[in-house]
């Protein structure tokens, strides 16, 4: 067993874990921050995307203690005082999402990419092609995502 110290959401915690648990299992069963999807548990869906340290990456290809001392934001932690952010709100006008369980990974993905600039039309389609959504055509999500790059 290992100690893992992490800021979530700007919230600390401090456990002891198995030394080969998975982020992904971290966030959702340890923490029970469960807007962090599983799907293909091989990086490949994106359903699992946190930011780490401010990078977006897959939770289900890193272990709890890789994450020790790091500062991690999950869906959970993008609404403000009960109040949806200016891209969740987008994604609502927008109706950029069906099912839902792709809508974390894409939102914190989405989240990094807008915190880099101003991303063009090819850059968000670049972004998303990291993310499999069988629901949307992903049309509503690059036009939700521009709509929050353009305000």
């Amino acid at each position: 067993m290992i100690d893992v110290a992490v800021t979530v959401n700007d919230r600390s915690y401090r456990e002891t874990v198995e030394p080969r648990l998975l982020l992904s299992d971290f966030l959702r069963h340890t923490l029970g921050l469960t807007g962090t999807h599983v799907g293909c548990e091989h990086g490949v869906c994106g359903a699992c995307t946190v930011l780490l340290d401010g990078v977006s990456v897959r939770s289900c290809l890193l272990l709890a203690a890789q994450a020790d001392r790091a500062e991690i934001v999950t869906v959970e932690g993008l609404a403000a005082n009960g109040e949806l952010n200016p891209l969740q709100a987008s994604f609502r006008e927008c109706h950029a999402l069906q099912c839902g369980f792709c809508t974390p990974g894409i939102l914190i993905a989405a989240t990094d990419l807008l915190s880099r600039g101003t991303p063009t039309r090819d850059e968000i389609v670049d972004m998303l092609s990291g993310h499999l959504c069988r629901c949307t055509g992903y049309e509503p999500i690059v036009e939700a995502i521009a709509r929050t790059a353009r305000s």
